[in-house]
């Protein structure tokens, strides 16, 4: 089952898919010009997730998010749960005051995969269950009824994640919006920024203070999460372009395609060239 508005004045869309054999998106190809921010709910068993070309596990009874511009296909499509959505319908970025996600579930840093408890997964089968229905109705209000319901969403999504970010001990609210706003900075200026000392300096924080604050939430290092994102870019575009090394190198903020090389063959285990020339999923291509 696909389920979709769509707002003739302003391009804005909604989906959702339930039960749909064929769920998956290519960035890169078939998908290029739709730019969804995407919610997916495992409510069966364990399966596998491949986004961008790396498998991960997807748990049973849980959700993970995914951004505009990341690829991904399910091993079992039809158990999966999922909500669409394009900046133009509702955009996460001006109306963050209202569901406080972005830079923390919607982020290209990390993959986040969001546990749920019965009494969670009871409420987000009764919200999609809601959501089928507002679908169904097409009368003068189902835009907003079902921009309500997708604000409902993201903020107990946002609320179930920040809940198992730090298990240690409860975030402050202020240490947490920095997070969120240093991976905000990060998506931003990754392609030239790769210091840890500019995204200190933008948070008038310490680079010491920051490596302190990922440290409580149990995160990776600040360094860490800007090289993740510089390689998570990288190898998209050497998967899925016909993009020269060089163009990559140049395109990423190096200036020395041996630098670049080195950097890459140190966090993934081969060089650019062997990378690309590595066995694709038939489905993408370029």
């Amino acid at each position: 089952m696909k389920l979709n508005l769509k707002e003739d004045s302003t391009g804005g869309e909604l989906l959702m898919f339930k039960e749909e054999p064929g769920f998956d998106r290519l960035v890169f190809s078939r998908d290029r010009f739709n730019k969804y921010f995407t919610i997916a709910w495992n409510p069966g068993e364990d399966q596998t997730i491949t986004i961008d070309g790396s498998e991960y596990g997807f748990p049973a009874n849980s959700l993970v998010t995914l951004l505009f511009n990341q690829s991904f296909c399910f091993e079992n499509p039809t158990n999966i749960v999922a909500w669409q959505f394009n900046r133009e319908f509702y955009c996460i970025i001006d109306h963050d005051s209202e569901v406080s996600c972005v830079g923390f579930l919607f982020s290209s840093t990390d993959h986040l995969f969001v546990q749920l408890s019965e009494e969670a997964r009871q409420k987000l089968q009764l919200l999609s269950d809601v959501f089928i229905d507002e679908f169904k109705i097409s009368d003068n209000i189902q835009n907003e009824m079902l921009l309500v319901l997708l604000k409902r969403l993201i903020s107990y999504v946002t609320r179930l994640a920040k809940l198992g970010y730090a298990p240690v001990k409860k975030l402050p609210d202020e240490k947490f919006h920095t997070v969120r706003k240093f991976n905000l900075l990060v998506e931003a200026n990754f392609r030239t920024e790769h210091s840890v000392s500019f995204y200190a300096d933008q948070l008038c924080k310490s680079p010491k203070t920051l490596s302190n604050l990922f440290a409580i939430v149990n995160q990776k290092t600040p360094s860490q999460i800007i090289q993740s994102r510089i390689m998570a870019e990288a190898k998209r575009l050497l998967y899925y372009t016909d993009r020269s090394i060089k163009h990559i190198t140049f395109e990423l903020g190096f200036e020395d395609m041996a630098y670049f090389s080195n950097f890459f063959k140190k966090n993934m285990g081969i060089s650019p060239s062997d990378f690309r020339n590595s066995p694709k999923d038939p489905k993408e291509g370029k």
